[in-house]
């Protein structure tokens, strides 16, 4: 691994919530860390491919990456509204998954998962401002 890829990685496990390669390329330079944008995008699919990154679809399809701290296949519900990521409990889709791989007899099977809705804190800020309009 680069010094460079290397600093992608730390970039992308100091953030919170899911973001996209421009949005983590910014942060970056922000930060004084000088790193070409392709660099970025190319650390991530890596990331993406060796299991150190989870990601997900925003509504326009741009990938949206979060660092993977352990070695697992992970699925999140997105906030629409905040863009926050919470992890969900999806043993049972995973066992379905392996499920379908012994019954087909297909191999490396890969599967996404994506939910999304609106948060509380989003929700409560809506009626809110509902509340003040009226």
């Amino acid at each position: 691994m680069t010094r460079q890829r290397a600093a992608v990685a730390q970039a992308l496990a100091g953030c919170a919530d899911f973001v996209s390669a421009q949005q983590l390329h910014a942060r970056m330079a922000d930060e004084g860390i000088r790193v070409g944008l392709t660099t970025v995008y190319r650390a991530l699919q890596d990331a993406e491919r060796t299991g150190g990154a989870d990601v997900v679809r925003s509504e326009i399809g741009e990938r949206r990456y979060r660092h993977r701290p352990a070695a697992e296949h992970r699925h999140y519900i997105i906030c629409r509204s905040c863009r926050r990521g919470e992890p969900l409990d999806t043993d049972v889709v995973e066992r379905w998954v392996a499920h379908v791989s012994r019954t087909t007899g297909f191999a490396e099977v890969d599967h996404t998962l994506e939910l999304s809705g609106v948060c509380g804190n989003c929700r409560r800020n809506r009626s809110r401002a509902g509340d003040a309009a009226r």
